[in-house]
Protein backbone atom coordinates (compact mmCIF):
# COMPACT_ATOMS: atom_id res chain seq x y z
CA UNK A 1 0.00 0.00 0.00
CA UNK A 2 2.64 2.54 0.86
CA UNK A 3 5.00 2.04 -2.16
CA UNK A 4 1.47 2.80 -4.57
CA UNK A 5 0.77 5.90 -2.44
CA UNK A 6 4.85 7.02 -3.09
CA UNK A 7 4.29 5.66 -6.90
CA UNK A 8 1.23 7.96 -7.29
CA UNK A 9 3.07 10.85 -5.31
CA UNK A 10 5.90 10.55 -7.60
CA UNK A 11 3.72 10.07 -10.83
CA UNK A 12 1.52 13.76 -9.50
CA UNK A 13 5.12 15.42 -8.52
CA UNK A 14 6.30 15.06 -12.41
CA UNK A 15 3.29 15.70 -14.13
CA UNK A 16 3.09 18.74 -12.10
CA UNK A 17 6.72 19.39 -13.44
CA UNK A 18 6.19 18.84 -16.92
CA UNK A 19 2.91 21.27 -16.79
CA UNK A 20 5.37 23.90 -15.24
CA UNK A 21 7.95 23.23 -17.90
CA UNK A 22 5.64 23.63 -20.53
CA UNK A 23 4.10 26.72 -19.19
CA UNK A 24 7.87 27.97 -19.15
CA UNK A 25 7.82 27.06 -23.18
CA UNK A 26 5.05 29.22 -23.94
CA UNK A 27 6.00 32.69 -26.08
CA UNK A 28 5.22 35.63 -23.46
CA UNK A 29 5.32 39.29 -24.77
CA UNK A 30 7.22 42.22 -22.92
CA UNK A 31 7.27 46.02 -23.40
CA UNK A 32 10.01 47.84 -22.32
CA UNK A 33 13.39 49.82 -23.97
CA UNK A 34 15.63 47.68 -26.38
CA UNK A 35 19.61 48.37 -24.87
CA UNK A 36 22.29 46.42 -24.97
CA UNK A 37 22.91 43.60 -22.39
CA UNK A 38 26.52 45.92 -21.53
CA UNK A 39 25.19 49.24 -20.57
CA UNK A 40 21.54 48.39 -19.57
CA UNK A 41 20.29 51.50 -18.51
CA UNK A 42 23.20 53.36 -18.02
CA UNK A 43 24.78 54.59 -21.42
CA UNK A 44 28.42 55.68 -21.20
CA UNK A 45 28.95 57.06 -24.92
CA UNK A 46 27.40 60.84 -25.70
CA UNK A 47 25.33 60.44 -28.43
CA UNK A 48 22.18 59.44 -26.12
CA UNK A 49 20.72 55.33 -25.33
CA UNK A 50 20.20 54.50 -29.16
CA UNK A 51 23.75 55.65 -30.49
CA UNK A 52 25.22 53.90 -27.18
CA UNK A 53 23.30 51.09 -27.78
CA UNK A 54 24.14 50.47 -31.72
CA UNK A 55 28.11 51.15 -30.95
CA UNK A 56 27.92 48.55 -28.12
CA UNK A 57 26.25 45.69 -30.00
CA UNK A 58 28.45 46.37 -32.86
CA UNK A 59 30.98 45.47 -30.84
CA UNK A 60 29.98 42.27 -29.80
CA UNK A 61 27.44 43.07 -26.64
CA UNK A 62 24.02 41.51 -27.03
CA UNK A 63 20.86 43.50 -27.36
CA UNK A 64 19.22 43.50 -24.04
CA UNK A 65 15.17 44.67 -23.40
CA UNK A 66 14.80 46.41 -19.66
CA UNK A 67 11.63 45.84 -18.30
CA UNK A 68 10.51 47.59 -15.09
CA UNK A 69 13.88 47.11 -13.43
CA UNK A 70 15.08 43.97 -14.99
CA UNK A 71 17.38 43.54 -18.11
CA UNK A 72 16.94 40.61 -20.27
CA UNK A 73 19.15 39.46 -23.33
CA UNK A 74 17.50 39.04 -26.46
CA UNK A 75 18.62 36.31 -28.74
CA UNK A 76 17.38 34.52 -31.63
CA UNK A 77 15.54 36.91 -33.91
CA UNK A 78 17.50 40.05 -33.26
CA UNK A 79 18.17 41.71 -36.99
CA UNK A 80 14.92 44.16 -36.60
CA UNK A 81 16.22 45.78 -33.24
CA UNK A 82 18.70 47.85 -34.72
CA UNK A 83 15.68 50.07 -35.66
CA UNK A 84 14.39 50.01 -32.21
CA UNK A 85 17.30 51.34 -30.32
CA UNK A 86 17.08 53.03 -27.17
CA UNK A 87 13.50 52.96 -27.96
CA UNK A 88 10.37 51.31 -26.54
CA UNK A 89 9.55 48.41 -27.58
CA UNK A 90 6.94 45.19 -27.74
CA UNK A 91 8.81 42.04 -28.15
CA UNK A 92 7.36 38.31 -28.08
CA UNK A 93 9.49 35.11 -27.57
CA UNK A 94 10.10 32.76 -25.18
CA UNK A 95 12.02 33.69 -21.62
CA UNK A 96 14.67 31.61 -19.45
CA UNK A 97 15.87 33.07 -17.03
CA UNK A 98 17.12 36.58 -18.15
CA UNK A 99 17.12 35.28 -21.72
CA UNK A 100 14.95 35.82 -24.12
CA UNK A 101 14.53 33.78 -27.28
CA UNK A 102 12.77 36.53 -30.00
CA UNK A 103 10.26 35.67 -32.38
CA UNK A 104 9.18 39.13 -33.25
CA UNK A 105 9.56 42.87 -32.01
CA UNK A 106 7.05 45.82 -32.73
CA UNK A 107 6.92 49.29 -31.89
CA UNK A 108 5.77 49.64 -28.37
CA UNK A 109 1.76 51.04 -27.99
Amino acid sequence: MMRKIALVTSLLALVAALSFAADAAKPQTLTGVVTDAMCGVTHMMEGGAAQCTRACVKEGSAYGLVVDKKIYKLEGKTDDLVSYAGEKATVTGTVSGDTIKVASVAAAK
